[in-house]
């Protein structure tokens, strides 16, 4: 039988993204026994090691991350209250970016001002053996420093252990453009790599906020009976399973338990997704994070805090984005091989050329640093940021907020997408469909005293009633001696007569339904309806039946997709089964999954991760958080979705607008080609640069002005990008 496993929990201070991860994973496999004992949460810096008893010590863990550039503490109750650090540890990289990028700009106008002169400024104009002005080097070195100062302890890291990066090749390409004496070009790689790495933490600091976001959903009491039967207030975390808890009305839910007492309806948006509130009585499961009705609950704890759906949604969040390995762009993944080639090369031309072909030491140095510029990659640093900014600025501009660069290329190979229904294929509220009125009545006479009866509510189908009323200017005056019937309806008094108003359930048990009314609310119910029944002590006046209406564009989306190449179109919901089948069978969703909790969800996206592996999940409530992270990428809806499902995700459609992703894939297709246009480009150039310094025929010059006509070539390609118009479904259909 195997021995519990040792758990220790550290805060790794500067573990910001999958990188940090990969690395960490590298380094602390050997000494845990695998990286299966190692789990790490981004989000919150945390990094978990499970293995035997006393198979490693907290002290050799801290120290080999130590080793790699990074600070690991033992994660406490204290370190959690420091979070959010100091300003330096939570605005350093924006405040050295913004630094950098100040400084290379005022070292260009003085360098101007000086000479006089913009060419001498660019470096057209200097000879190798140009003095610039002193005041320029040194705002240009302040550029630098600021730039690279986080670069620099993974270079370092990098070189030690003879695995080089793309950070090395970044400092690779400093540390080449400042031996030809061009400090502009080092200024501006420097500064424009540091502005990447800038997207990427900011993006993180997002989903980690989002986290924070979802802890306020919770309460931190709850109302519990003592031995003696008394009401008392304790902290929620305090609670044992199997202790009886109070729910006063119009309260949030501590805890999840199961109703031994009490009737009324719960808004259990917030975990399921429902659009409606959801009837509960004894025996019901209830859940933390809902907010209870008109009615006082007695329930069973059933979970602990810290076990409860809302607190399994919280872990699944961080946890999920630790799992997603992040889309690597081109040049990236060239890094590995590029920089070990470019760096051997350049030893070997300062060594051979000497020794088997009698040139002298200064042409080869001459040469060498002429390799060098060659293939100092200032057009392929350069151009993947500007295109991926000029990207997300032309999805601003269209209502589609990309939460940084490593998200844009992802829309591009999705294969399968999964919606959530409510608020995101439909509106998320129930309005009017359906007046039938019965026993003599019109319309308008089952509308008017339907409005009068519910004018004391602020329940949602009462607010789609009330809406309907006014839509069709029904006028009315508001019921007399109203009462409501828990879980069931309500009573009032219209010119001092009673009428009734209540489910298909209360009208059931009043015994007043024929076999034919039976009929078309059972019809309603099963294609996803809610029924609004209104009578009075004679007989039933009629129904009014509500449903979540489905947005315009969500049929011509979801055709959109199909043709952009998406393979499997799935819809996820909480509701019930006749409800999800109607909605899916009018938009034309391939697969739906029906009554599915936040896990659930999850559990539906890993396996299409499994099969599809690129994997899109949009959502708009906080029951939708944990699968959006799981997924390759994850769409918000913005506008009326939750904040923490928009903080949660990586892209927000901040109108709401479904024609938004068709666009998007597309959009990202466009990026993909641009980018991959311009490594293509920079690297043929650098290509026919080498061959030609081998043959003496490329002078210093003429590499550092093809670098940098390469360089703003390719900056200019990146920049169409702006320039993506948006397509508008309704007009294609």
């Amino acid at each position: 039988m195997n021995e519990p496993a040792n758990e220790l929990i550290f805060k790794i201070q500067d573990m910001d993204c999958v990188e940090e991860v990969a690395i960490l994973k590298r380094e602390l496999s050997p000494l845990v026994g695998g990286e299966e004992h190692l789990f790490f949460d981004v989000l919150n810096r945390r990094m978990t090691v499970r293995s035997q008893p006393e198979d490693v010590s907290a002290e050799s863990i801290m120290q080999t991350i130590s080793q790699t550039g990074m600070r690991a503490e033992l994660w406490n109750d204290d370190t959690k209250q420091a979070e959010k650090g100091t300003l330096w540890s939570r605005q350093g990289r924006t405040i050295l970016t913004t630094l950098s990028g100040t400084c290379m700009g005022t070292a260009f106008l003085t360098h101007v001002f000086l000479t006089g002169s913009f060419g001498a400024a660019l470096g057209a104009e200097q000879t190798a053996h140009a003095a610039m002005p002193l005041p320029v080097r040194l705002q240009y070195l302040a550029a630098i420093i600021a730039g690279i100062w986080f670069v620099l302890p993974k270079a370092w890291f990098s070189l030690k252990r003879f695995r080089p990066d793309m950070n090395l090749l970044m400092f690779t390409a400093v540390v080449g453009a400042l031996c030809i004496d061009e400090w502009f070009e080092a200024a501006a790689v420097a500064f424009l790599f540091a502005f990447s790495q800038l997207l990427e933490a900011w993006s993180v600091g997002r989903a980690r906020r989002a986290v924070a976001a979802l802890m306020d959903l919770s309460t931190p009491i709850a109302r519990v009976r003592d031995a003696d039967g008394n009401e008392i207030t304790v902290n929620a975390e305090s609670v044992e399973v199997g202790t009886t808890f109070i729910i006063r009305p119009g309260e949030k839910i501590p805890l999840d338990g199961e109703v031994i007492k009490g009737i009324s309806e719960v808004n259990q948006a917030p975990i399921t997704g429902e659009s409606i509130p959801v009837g509960k009585r004894e025996t019901d499961e209830i859940y933390a994070g809902t907010i209870n009705g008109d009615g006082l609950l007695e329930a069973k704890c059933t979970k602990l805090a810290e076990n409860t759906v809302l607190a399994q949604i919280i872990r699944m969040v961080g946890e999920a984005q630790s799992k997603r390995a992040p889309s690597e762009l081109w040049v990236e993944k060239f890094a590995k091989v590029y920089t070990p080639i470019v760096m051997a090369l350049a030893l070997l031309v300062l060594i051979t050329l000497p020794t088997l072909f009698q040139a002298s030491w200064d042409n080869a140095v001459y040469r060498a640093l002429v390799l060098l510029v060659i293939a100092c990659p200032c057009a392929l640093v350069i151009s993947t940021p500007v295109s991926i900014v000029a990207a997300l600025a032309a999805a601003a501009r269209n209502g589609v907020l990309i939460k940084g660069g490593v998200f844009v290329e992802t829309p591009a190979h999705l294969q399968a997408l999964a919606l959530d229904k409510t608020g995101t294929l439909t509106r998320g509220r129930p309005v009017v469909t359906k007046i039938v009125p019965l026993n003599g009545h019109t319309e308008s006479e089952l509308l008017e005293r339907a409005a009068a009866l519910e004018s004391h509510s602020n329940h949602p189908l009462a607010v789609a009633i009330l809406d309907a009323a006014a839509e069709q200017q029904v006028s009315y005056q508001a019921a007399e001696d109203y009462q409501i019937i828990q879980g069931k309806g309500a009573t009032a008094t219209i010119q001092g007569r009673e009428f009734w108003l209540g489910s298909h359930r209360y009208l059931e048990e009043r015994k007043e339904e024929t076999a034919e009314v039976h009929q078309q609310l059972e019809a309603l119910s099963n294609a996803g309806q809610t029924v609004v029944v209104i009578g009075n002590e004679s007989h039933v006046c009629g129904f009014i039946a509500l449903a979540d209406q489905v947005r315009e564009t969500s049929a011509a989306v979801v055709r959109d997709l199909h043709q952009a190449g998406i393979k499997q179109l799935v819809m996820l919901t909480g509701d019930n089964a006749g409800t999800a089948q109607a909605v899916a069978n009018e938009v034309g969703m391939d697969q739906v999954h029906s009554e599915l909790l936040p896990e659930d969800k999850v559990a539906v996206i890993e396996a299409l991760v499994q099969e599809f592996e690129y994997v899109a999940m949009v959502g708009d409530g906080v029951n939708d958080a944990p699968a959006m992270s799981r997924a390759s990428l994850g769409i918000a809806m913005g506008a009326a979705g939750s904040d923490v499902a928009i903080e949660s995700a990586d892209i927000a459609l901040m109108t709401d607008d479904l024609t938004r992703i068709p666009w998007l894939i597309n959009h990202s297709r466009r990026t993909l080609k641009i980018i991959r246009q311009n490594i293509i480009f920079a690297l043929s150039i650098k290509v026919l640069f080498m061959l030609l310094m081998l043959m003496n025929h490329a002078s210093l010059w003429a590499a550092i002005a093809a670098d940098m006509g390469a360089s703003l070539l390719v900056i200019f390609n990146g920049l169409r990008l702006l320039q993506s118009p948006a397509v508008n479904v309704s007009e294609k259909n």
